[in-house]
Parts: C-alpha cells; structure tokens; sequence
C-alpha cells in the first residue's frame, strides 16, 4: 500500500492537519518532506510586521505626546492641592517621580487597557479579517507555534508600553518639574533609590495586571473574524468588572472580579510597603489568565478555518 501524500492528507486548515503532515514519510522530497515545523514563522519577522504597523506607530506617538501634553496642563493652569494635599494629582508637579505616579494613575485604568487589548486582540483576528490567516496555516505553520509566535510579540509590545509610560513620564517630569524624589501620598518623602524602586515595582505590577487584559483580548481574538470587536470586547468587560466593582455593597464578593486589586501598585507608595493585596492580584492575575490562554489554545486547535 502507498503512502498518502499531503494532497490526500488534506489542507492544513483542518484542524489536526499539521500533525499528520510532520507523519508523512520522507523518501520522496515533496514539500511535506522538507517541513520543519521550528524554522516557520520565526519572531524578527513577526516583530518587524508589527512595528510596521500603522498602530503601532500611533502607540508609540500618543504615548510620547500624552505625558507632555499632561505636563503643559500643569504648567498652564497651575497647581491645584486640596485640603490635605494628598492626592497624587495634588503631588503631581513635585518633581519626576510624581508625575510619573500619576501619568500611571490617570492611565492604567483605560489607556493602557485599551492598548494591551489592541495588541493581543488584534493579532490573530487581523490574519483573520485580511484572509491571511488560512495562508499562514496553509504554508504550513503548526497552530500552536502561530499561537505562541503571535503572542509572544503582542506581550512584548503590550507590556513594552506598560513600561514605556512611566519611564518616558520621569523623563518629562524631571525636565518640566525638576528631579526632586517623590512624595508618598500617605506622607514622607522617598530617597532618590527609593523613588527608583518603587517605581520599578508600579511600573512591574501594572504590567502583571494588564496579562489579564491581554489574555481575555487574545481569547477573543481566536473567537472572532473581527479585530474591532476582539479589542472592544476586552476592553468592555473590563470596565464593566471595573463598575461593578464600585459596588461596595458586594462586599466580599468584588474580591474574585478580575480588575479588583488593580490600582493595589498603591500600597507601594506607602511609607513601608504593604504586599498583601499585590500579592492576591499578581495571583488572581495568573489564575484568570491561564484560563483565558488554555481556552483560546483549545478553541484554535479545534477550529476549522474556513472564512
């Protein structure tokens, strides 16, 4: 009996295809013969696409301009502190550091969600909507390795601007505000290593955070044809969990919504840090995202690509 070549195997669209491929024997150098599955899709190409993009390119415009345009707000219409002058908006032009605390806080609750769910809801749907995405598994690229390519790079950029921020944020404070260390918003003021450290653990946490955001982005992106809606629908339940979570008199129920512990970075800011709650969210972050990751991996796997 012969072997089946890979015209009968089928078309690697089909869910189990590359695997049968990889089986086929090699005596005849056919394209199934030569296929490597480790040499297809390698990450440089993959980055370059994607610094190639228009949106990403406007990321990186509007979160070089948005600091300074934070900062001549403040240079133009002053200072304002309240009564206790305790809010990070209070401290805002007290040097680098707070202003970099709070371009963060003013921040992390949408803009940055927003982009890391553009990055990794974006990325599988696009294939998708440009009809590129059965070329890809056509050539063929195994569905798992064009999974962990694709998100390799949407995290990279994803916490990339997480990073981006708060580090481009200091710069602009220090030159419009002075370099003077941050003030703690619970009273005393931080050393200039201190400042630098407590930043670090911000700017970090924040990131851990935001795999939350990026992993529901990416489930809903193998879920859908459209990018607009991978990205919107990330975005959505999160301002939802975000409302919800308002609601004190869920109490102490709003402790398993996935945005609960997500402005926690400010116990860092106290002067002796409090880890408690940072704790809990870096865990329910990684609960909540191994679920969205693992349910993606096996929708994909499962799924006929067709459209």
């Amino acid at each position: 009996m012969t072997e089946p070549t890979a015209e009968q195997v089928g078309p690697a669209t089909r869910r189990g295809m590359h695997d049968r491929l990889a089986e086929l024997p090699p005596p005849e150098r056919t394209a199934a013969a030569t296929f490597r599955p480790g040499r297809t899709m390698p990450l440089r190409v993959e980055f370059v696409r994607q610094l190639k993009r228009r949106r990403t390119q406007w990321t990186a415009v509007i979160l070089i301009v948005l600091p300074i345009v934070m900062a001549l707000a403040f240079k133009i219409g002053g200072a304002s502190r309240s009564a206790n002058g305790s809010a990070l908006v209070d401290l805002a032009t007290d040097g680098a550091g707070n202003f970099a605390l709070f371009a963060e806080f003013a921040s992390v609750g949408f803009l940055l969600v927003v982009l890391v769910a553009m990055f990794c809801g974006d990325t599988v749907a696009s294939e998708a909507s440009w009809s590129s995405l059965r070329y890809l598994l056509s050539i063929p690229i195994p569905r798992s390795r064009l999974l962990r390519q694709k998100l390799i790079v949407a995290l990279s950029f994803s916490f990339g601007v997480n990073l981006l921020l708060p580090s481009w944020s200091y710069a602009v404070g220090g030159i419009f505000f002075g370099w003077a260390p941050a003030t703690s918003p619970f009273g005393g003021t931080f050393s200039y290593a201190e400042t630098i450290q407590r930043m670090l653990i911000v700017a970090f946490y924040s990131a851990g955070q935001a795999l939350l955001v990026a992993a529901l982005a990416f489930l809903l992106s193998v879920l859908t044809d459209a990018p607009l809606a991978a990205v919107g629908g990330a975005t959505f339940l999160v301002v939802v969990s975000n409302i919800i979570d308002s609601i004190t008199a869920l109490d102490p129920y709003r402790v398993v919504l996935p945005t609960h512990f997500q402005y926690s970075w400010l116990d860092a800011l106290s002067p002796s840090i409090v880890w408690d709650d940072m704790i809990r969210g870096s865990a329910l972050s990684v609960i909540y995202s191994a679920i969205f990751f693992s349910a993606a991996w096996v929708h994909f796997a499962r799924k006929d690509i067709t459209s």
